[in-house]
């Protein structure tokens, strides 16, 4: 980092602000990075599913994964937060080393994540489903449990979640079983439960999949408020009006390598992404909706493949 940069106080070089003088290009040094990952691997057999050089998320602001089928997205996720592991390569949080960390304690660490299909307990209510998500509680603890002592602080829990459900909307649904909310009111609840953490990097796996347009705005809304507490966010997205709406930053990958980093307007007039999601010889219109319709359209089938495998179907696609 240059003399100048390293001088500056963290706000200067937090945020949306910090990116301004970013290069476009893929493994862009980032003035305050959150995350770092440095030739992260990860193969399935002889298949190459992630191979990331070096990439860095920016502190304090929106950053979008995209990229088409089988980039390797969700993947490079799941080896971030610990939910698989590479076959080599180094990541960091906050300066921390997150090799062979554990994915509760990451997630202790302040590293949140959701899921695309969405990981709530069914057969808790929804006020249940939030308690569940605050860290650091005594009853979970056996001479604490045993005496009793927990009490107060439920009490604290409680009042937490019913502020954040009220937030989310949800505070209607509060005695209501988890599992017979609508698909868009799970991915609320799933945001909603992150935030009992008081996570510093909330990441967000396909927040729109399954969610029908009247939610839509709703989420839009809920992501952009958490840059606006100071938390970071990344999401991997197919949505290009939400990236485009809300991204900050936008990191694309294709066959497990970052091709291209840069603004939403920037990314997507880049070569490099068209390539990626039309083909290398290509005769079409390369206009900004033309690749923002073959996303989505990529985007119908991973959903299609996800829940193909949900419900035991015969899909072997290995990342998404």
């Amino acid at each position: 980092m240059p003399d100048n940069q390293s001088a500056a106080p963290r706000d200067a070089l937090s945020g949306p602000a910090g990116l301004a003088d970013v290069p476009h290009e893929p493994g862009a040094a980032k003035p305050d990075p959150i995350v770092v990952a440095d030739d992260v691997r990860r193969r399935f057999g002889g298949l190459t599913a992630v191979d990331v050089k070096h990439v860095e998320i920016q502190r304090g602001a929106i950053t979008a994964l995209i990229g088409p089928n089988g980039a390797g997205k969700t993947t490079f996720f799941n080896l971030l937060t610990g939910f698989d592991k590479p076959q080599s390569g180094s990541w960091s949080f906050n300066g921390r080393s997150l090799a062979g960390v554990s994915a509760y304690k990451v997630a202790r660490m302040g590293m949140i994540r959701t899921f695309q299909l969405t990981k709530v307990l069914a057969k808790l209510t929804v006020i249940e489903n939030m308690r569940m998500g605050a860290t650091g509680q005594r009853g979970e603890r056996f001479l604490s449990a045993l005496l009793q002592t927990w009490r107060g602080q439920e009490n604290d829990v409680t009042t937490k979640a019913d502020a954040l459900l009220e937030r989310f909307l949800l505070l209607k649904k509060r005695e209501d079983f988890a599992g017979e909310l609508s698909g868009g009111q799970r991915k609320l609840l799933e945001m909603a439960r992150a935030l009992m953490a008081d996570p510093e990097l909330v990441m967000l796996d396909e927040p729109m999949a399954g969610v029908n347009p009247a939610l839509k705005q709703s989420l839009l809304g809920h992501v952009k408020s958490l840059r606006d507490e100071g938390r970071t966010v990344l999401f991997v997205e197919h949505d290009m009006d939400m990236v485009r709406d809300i991204s900050d930053w936008v990191i694309v990958m294709a066959q497990g390598q970052v091709i291209a980093e840069g603004p939403p307007l920037s990314v997507m007039s880049d070569s490099r992404v068209i390539d990626a999601y039309l083909g290398s010889h290509h005769d079409q219109d390369l206009s900004d909706d033309t690749v923002a319709e073959r996303i989505e359209a990529e985007a119908e089938d991973e959903i299609d493949a996800e829940h193909s495998a949900a419900t035991g179907g015969t899909h072997k696609e290995v990342s998404a």
